[in-house]
């Protein structure tokens, strides 16, 4: 079985952040977004891995994750010219699945249980395609899924319909089988002009193909928007100290109250820190300082005289301003300084930049 993870899309609801890179790379508790996903496909004995990138700074994503090997996978990029959809991206995949069996996962998608149990349902049920569903508040915005009465099966698949007929989307994993290819080539572009995932999945239904589904327990986040990206930091951070925490820096030690610090920290004896919190390598945090809950702090970053809470601070940014922050996401190398005490504010910051208050 091999994998594709979806890696390319503007990422426009995320601006300013995604100016200057793929929405995919943007840190959660000092994680790019799309590694949960090489994690999840790697620990179910996925090694063989395609990455779907676009024109949205493909060379950062060949940079940090480069052949595949210091992740313990092998990785080949396919390139996909414009946004035309998740069928299209699956299509350009035919070469590279060679008639294996595969999952797609969506870059920007952060599932909080892992795909052991999916892969085993799928492979022991003979089917076409398994489709992961959870129940949503706002169903209108995704893919969704009608059921028979007895919830036994899918009656038909509708792509962001007025009115849903029920509140379980179609989240963006999807076990596949060569079948797939031949169906979306017989695709039209959609009213957005893309080739959509569920109209593939509904014709490979009519032409008597077996779709199965599975509905996830836990917790799962499509991180679309800013405040979607604060709160799967928030739901991350919340695994620490539990038996399925999400993976961390082996060299990062974990404190009381759920605290992680990365190598090379230096922490004042009087910050106050209130997990659960992650600061990561080379970080200078000055006594004057408070910090948390659910904070992220990037590497080689220095805090003075601050309070955050509930925001993420990626890497080489400085802060040296009597300020609370809260809510906020501040892009790598920004820096924040004023000359008299400033009340509480919330930043959404792209990078490098600088404020003055």
């Amino acid at each position: 079985m091999k994998g594709i993870i979806l890696h390319g899309g503007h990422g426009t609801r995320l601006r300013p952040l995604t100016h200057t890179g793929p929405k995919q790379l943007l840190p959660i508790a000092n994680k790019p977004m799309s590694q949960y996903a090489l994690e999840d496909l790697k620990n179910i004995g996925i090694t063989e891995i395609g990455i779907i990138i676009g024109d949205v700074y493909p060379e950062k994503v060949k940079a940090f994750y480069g052949d595949g090997s210091n992740f313990g996978v092998k990785i080949s990029y396919i390139y996909q010219d414009s946004p035309k959809g998740i069928s299209h991206a699956i299509r350009l995949c035919k070469k590279f699945i060679d008639n294996e069996n595969f999952v797609v996962y969506l870059g920007d998608n952060i599932l909080r249980k892992n795909l052991t149990n999916y892969r085993k349902k799928f492979e022991s049920e003979n089917t076409d395609a398994m489709i992961l569903l959870c129940e949503v508040e706002n169903p209108n915005q995704f893919g969704v899924v009608k059921m028979d009465e007895k919830m036994k099966y899918i009656e038909k698949i509708i792509e962001k319909p007025k009115n849903p007929p029920s509140n379980l989307a179609v989240i963006g994993i999807y076990f596949l089988t060569p079948k797939i290819f031949d169906i979306i080539d017989t695709l039209k572009p959609s009213w957005r002009g893309e080739l959509e995932i569920t109209e593939a999945l509904q014709l490979l239904m009519d032409n008597n193909g077996k779709v199965t589904f599975d509905i996830v327990t836990g917790w799962w986040k499509d991180t679309g928007t800013p405040e979607d990206i604060i709160h799967a930091n928030k739901l991350i951070l919340d695994s620490i100290g539990t038996k399925e925490q999400f993976l961390i820096d082996s060299e990062s030690t974990i404190k009381e109250n759920n605290i992680i610090i990365g190598n090379n920290s230096s922490i004042s004896s009087e910050t106050i820190i209130k997990g659960p919190v992650i600061i990561g390598d080379n970080c200078t945090i000055e006594s004057t300082v408070k910090i948390g809950p659910y904070v992220s702090i990037g590497d080689n970053c220095m805090l003075e005289k601050c309070s955050v809470e509930n925001s993420i601070i990626m890497k080489d940014c400085k802060i040296n301003s009597e300020i609370n922050i809260f809510d906020s996401i501040i892009a790598d190398g920004s820096n924040i300084e004023n000359t008299k005490k400033v009340k509480k504010c919330q930043f959404l910051l792209g990078e490098r930049s600088h404020l003055k208050l």
